[in-house]
């Protein structure tokens, strides 16, 4: 791979930003932004969970299920808001951009997520290090913690993708407690440039199962992380062991933590440590595995893929999971527009969307044939009928082919049907 430096964001998608729909004067005038105090909710969640805990440590038998908060909630309570709550698709007017952006307000709620979730984390820790706590319990205090500190990748998401320095050390404390801090290095230098393509480790294919992308995503996403580093050092003349290495930062504040709780908890600390930093992370390839299945970008006539635009994202406008995740699911105007902060993402209609919320779909996306069910469709109808613009799984690209042959086919003539309805409306309108 041809790494470019990542002192700045990836030119390739940051360049020329899209246009918003246009939005009247009178929404514009005096616009406020309607959901200010409910991103609150984002830095609330692992406050949320160390309420758990603590209740949980205070009497453990009578309130054993609070152990499980953290999957009943990412599994249960926020799909079944979303539900209840539905979808907003309004966006900020261009006029309340800058504003918002200039607000610190927004950034201090993304960066009080995290003193709360290493609180969190401590006390899973501690609890699930006693003696005297049931193994039922301690799986549950697992998951729980690490469901959290999934959310946590998210809100280093949002915080590595500023250019500021202190923001991106930030990023990486609040990866620290998964041990995924490379993460800021490849997802933005590595998955913005290739998003959407057959050579994106963190882009699944129509027809991978979840189970068969997370190692390739795993793997091919920390040796991608390498490269990249390796590249930057070396145009400055340093060597991959340099102080100056993100990724030996970042490791070194995971070890950093593992060890100080270790040393407080005891021992007995580093499995629930292990076991939660991998279903965190899980859940951060789970949503990667979401975000771009089967999805395309197509090439030129020089072989160059085309830049990246909305359809190449699968979105969603449920409002309760995208206050917990900061607009996440809002990801084509975050790819189109890296750097541009989580309160001002905009809906595009040309996105495709997705049939439930985020945290809706990490269930199905877990079993593979109810996925195969509710997604391969939806692809095929984004493309029109046209099998040969879709992201496919290699190993099965032929077999499915074969299979949704027909669907295809009858997806093609009503798109084609519609479009020469389009066309002869607009002659009559011309005469």
């Amino acid at each position: 791979m041809n790494a470019k430096t990542h002192d700045n964001l990836d030119s390739q998608t940051a360049k020329k930003p899209f246009k918003s729909p246009a939005t009247s004067a009178s929404l514009i005038e005096n616009w406020k932004d309607p959901k200010r105090y409910l991103w609150l909710l984002g830095p609330a969640l692992p406050g949320i969970g160390l309420a758990a805990l603590t209740g949980y440590a205070v009497a453990p038998k009578k309130f054993k299920a609070l152990a499980w908060t953290g999957p009943a909630l990412v599994h249960g309570i926020i799909p079944a808001l979303d539900r209840a709550i539905g979808e907003d698709k309004s966006n900020p007017p261009e006029s309340a951009v800058g504003p918002l952006e200039q607000d610190k307000y927004y950034s201090r709620i993304v960066k009080a997520f995290i003193p709360t979730q290493y609180a969190m984390t401590f006390m899973g820790a501690w609890l699930a290090s006693r003696k005297n706590t049931p193994i039922e319990d301690k799986i549950g205090l697992t998951l729980t913690v690490g469901a959290i500190n999934g959310v946590g990748i998210n809100t280093a998401h949002e915080l590595g993708h500023k250019s500021n320095k202190f923001n991106k050390l930030m990023a990486m404390a609040a990866l620290a407690p998964t041990g995924y801090t490379h993460f800021v290095v490849e997802h933005n230098f590595g998955h913005h440039k290739r998003v959407a393509t057959p050579e994106d480790p963190a882009s699944s294919r129509m027809g991978e199962s979840f189970w068969k992308f997370l190692p390739r995503t795993v793997f091919g996403g920390m040796k991608s992380s390498v490269e990249i580093e390796k590249a930057r050092l070396a145009r400055k003349g340093k060597s991959f062991w340099s102080l100056e290495n993100e990724l030996l930062q970042g490791w070194a504040m995971s070890a950093g933590f593992f060890g100080a709780t270790t040393l407080v908890c005891g021992p007995r600390a580093l499995p629930f440590l292990a076991a939660q930093a991998v279903y965190g992370a899980s859940m951060l390839e789970s949503v990667n595995y979401i975000e771009h299945y089967g999805l395309l970008r197509q090439k030129d006539n020089n072989g160059k893929y085309q830049r990246t635009q909305p359809e190449h994202s699968w979105n969603s406008n449920h409002i309760v999971t995208n206050l917990f995740l900061y607009q996440l699911q809002r990801h084509s105007d975050h790819h189109a527009n890296p750097q541009r902060s989580y309160q001002a993402l905009r809906h595009f209609e040309k996105a495709p969307q997705l049939p439930g919320g985020y945290a809706s779909m990490l269930l199905p996306a877990y079993v593979p044939q109810w996925w195969y069910e509710t997604m391969d469709k939806r692809v095929i109808d984004h493309y029109k009928g046209d099998l040969s613009k879709i992201n496919w799984d290699p190993d099965r690209k032929a077999e499915l082919m074969a299979k949704y042959a027909d669907y295809a086919a009858e997806v093609a003539a009503k798109a084609g049907a519609r479009r020469e309805e389009t066309s002869g409306s607009a002659s009559e309108e011309a005469a």
